[in-house]
């Protein structure tokens, strides 16, 4: 059940709230809105919230008619989808990764740094057209992150992206070796790639076409700064 104790108030902004406004809520809703229907997928999005929680909230957003769930059986689990209802709420939360971006210390955002949930937002919005059309593979590697999250893989072939955490056994195409911090700002359009290779805090290493256009196939994050 939607957890409903507290406001008790007619106004419509109560309301929502009462639905909305739950611990992990909107980043579930971030997570569907960009594409996400699977529970595996949803938990790479929230990979800090506990299974048993995210489970919960997916009961209290179908009890409240923003996402319908319906039987994978290619999977054996559900699949999560929004309702109208849910679709609408896009532009609620865009405001609110606006509003952040503009009105929060971006600075704070750094200090909250997790290479997974960087990489899987990665994965889903880079872009392949700049990129050649055969098989391109990119690995990342963060020196400065906790053993297991150091190395990763970008496996881009005919249009899309999959994300590896272990060596898929192709070759490598572009080596790109960073800092998470460094990786993450460039991510949230705080720096560019030419700007942290200048530094030296960024390294890149293969094909000079890849190399180069870095920052056009590798998306930004739907709240970065365009300044």
């Amino acid at each position: 059940m939607v957890e409903t104790a507290g406001y008790r108030q007619f106004c419509p902004v109560a309301m929502a709230a009462e639905v909305l406004c739950t611990r992990w809520t909107m980043l579930i809703l971030r997570e569907l809105l960009a594409g996400s229907t699977r529970f595996n997928e949803l938990r790479k999005g929230v990979p800090r919230m506990s299974p048993a929680l995210l489970s919960k909230r997916l009961d209290e957003l179908e009890d409240a008619s923003v996402i319908t769930v319906t039987p994978a059986p290619e999977t054996g689990g559900h699949r999560y989808e929004l309702t109208d209802a849910g679709r609408a709420l896009m532009p609620v939360v865009t405001s609110m990764g606006q509003w952040g971006q503009r009105w929060l210390e971006a600075q704070l955002s750094l200090k909250n740094l997790d290479p997974s949930l960087l990489m899987w937002d990665m994965r889903r919005n880079l872009d392949p057209k700049p990129l050649p059309a055969h098989r391109v593979v990119i690995q990342f590697l963060y020196p400065d992150a906790p053993r297991g999250q150091r190395r990763w893989w970008l496996v881009i072939e005919r249009g899309e992206t999959d994300l590896c955490s272990v060596d898929p056994g192709h070759d490598i195409d572009l080596r790109v070796s960073t800092d998470v911090k460094t990786m993450t700002g460039i991510w949230m359009g705080l720096e560019t790639v030419a700007q942290a290779a200048r530094e030296n805090r960024m390294s890149l290493d293969g094909e000079t076409r890849i190399a180069e256009r870095m920052q056009d196939w590798l998306g930004l994050s739907p709240f970065a700064s365009k300044a």
